[in-house]
């Protein structure tokens, strides 16, 4: 067997993104739970197969299976903007398993304040570190933005939460199942602009389609945002709708009046399966190579690629996760 041609572009994912099954293929892989699992040695190896490749250097005897393979682990761990190694829990891969248990405490524990000012709090620590691993661009972020994108976040879920849940004291028991559900909303429309609040001010970087950065866009920034609050929210809807309804069925069932501890497991299941397809599929709703006119752009920006580039018509940027 040959070498590896060097034209296999691993810049880009696999499969197709300008379809919805191509990115649904695409992030089905890169929120595998199971590259929770590889040993820094490994992350290690795919990170020097990838980057040498794409410096002109084949790894001797790999096979083009083998470097997707690589690819695809290497960017379940690093940044891709800034090449850094994002924290464990902080990666696409770990949003199932620690989402199905974080989800599933708060639609449990749902009936009393003091576990759901605490299953909150534990949420939006845990979005804030997701929100900013997962981060468009390389611009950095102070301790002080960051403090302030935790603070309000958590307040905001907090807030909705407890609000809600005063004014569903009178309703159905079902009603008061959902409130969850409306403070993780309206927590994501407060957290991920926040803790991305850096990209909104000083914008993202933005290129042409082969890759050339042309500058920074602060509208990009929004459009990028606004794009994963959606995927965000729609992740939630499955995961923290479909369970609610199962288990108020249940619980009225003599198997689990007589069994209540399996209440918070069966729950925590169901949770992650929901997850473990709404996941990948919302991450999916818009291309992670996102594209924008150029028309649409800062006036600045817009005249300095008319100037330098005036066959460009259309920038693309990463939007985030």
């Amino acid at each position: 067997m040959g070498e590896l041609p060097l034209d296999i572009n691993i810049q880009e994912p696999r499969w197709d993104q300008s379809t919805f099954l191509g990115r649904a293929r695409h992030f089905f892989t890169v929120t595998d739970p199971r590259n929770l699992l590889l040993s820094g040695a490994q992350l290690e190896a795919s990170r020097n197969i990838v980057q040498n490749y794409r410096a002109g250097v084949v790894t001797p005897g790999i096979t083009e299976d083998q470097l997707w393979r690589a690819k695809y682990v290497y960017d379940s761990a690093f940044h891709p903007d800034t090449g850094e190694k994002v924290v464990l829990i902080g990666r696409m891969s770990a949003q199932v398993p620690m989402n199905m248990t974080i989800t599933g405490c708060m639609l449990t524990f749902y009936r009393k304040t003091p576990t759901v000012v605490f299953w909150q709090w534990v949420n939006q620590s845990f979005n804030a570190i997701v929100n900013y691993s997962n981060r468009s661009g390389d611009a950095p972020i102070t301790v002080g933005q960051l403090g302030t994108a935790y603070v309000s976040a958590t307040t905001g879920a907090v807030a909705t939460a407890l609000g809600l849940k005063s004014l569903t004291k009178h309703l159905p028991p079902l009603v008061g199942r959902f409130v969850p559900f409306a403070a993780v909303a309206a927590a994501n429309c407060i957290n991920i602009p926040l803790m991305r609040q850096r990209e909104l001010q000083v914008g993202i970087p933005v290129t042409d389609e082969a890759g050339q950065r042309l500058g920074y866009s602060a509208t990009a920034a929004k459009q990028g945002i606004f794009q994963v609050v959606i995927s965000r929210i729609c992740m939630a809807i499955p995961a923290m709708a479909i369970p609610p309804l199962i288990m108020d069925t249940l619980e009225k069932k003599d198997f689990l009046k007589r069994r209540p501890w399996l209440g918070a497991p069966l729950q925590v299941g169901l949770v992650g399966f929901c997850l473990v397809f709404a996941t990948p599929l919302c991450c999916a709703l818009f291309p992670q190579k996102s594209s924008i006119h150029v028309s649409k752009l800062e006036p600045e920006l817009r005249a300095q690629i008319h100037e330098q580039n005036p066959s460009v018509e259309v920038v693309y940027y990463n939007k985030g996760l």
